[in-house]
């Protein structure tokens, strides 16, 4: 018989609401570090140019991102930090 553990999964918020590009794509760099693989961060921006910046940093990095929210005054993104070991890059 195989016992499977549940498995919790955290989900970080990081409101960065108002600011401007580039700063939303370092600061969610610099969030993600944070963030255990199969967790999540859950990204706010208002910055239209985050529809861009924020997926093209995400495949720098191998993780999975998908805007779950995306209205004129704002866009939410839905990281998903992957196993760090296929992330890396050489």
């Amino acid at each position: 018989m195989t016992t499977i553990k549940p498995t919790t999964k955290t989900t970080t918020k990081l409101d960065l609401t108002g600011l401007k590009c580039p700063l939303p794509a370092l600061k969610t760099r610099k969030a993600l570090k944070s963030v255990k693989s199969g967790d999540f961060l859950e990204v706010h921006c208002t910055d239209p140019l985050s529809v861009i910046d924020i997926p093209n940093l995400i495949q720098e990095t191998g993780d999975k991102v998908e805007i779950t929210e995306r209205s004129e005054n704002r866009i939410i993104f839905l990281i998903e930090k992957t196993d760090e070991v296929s992330s890396l890059r050489t």
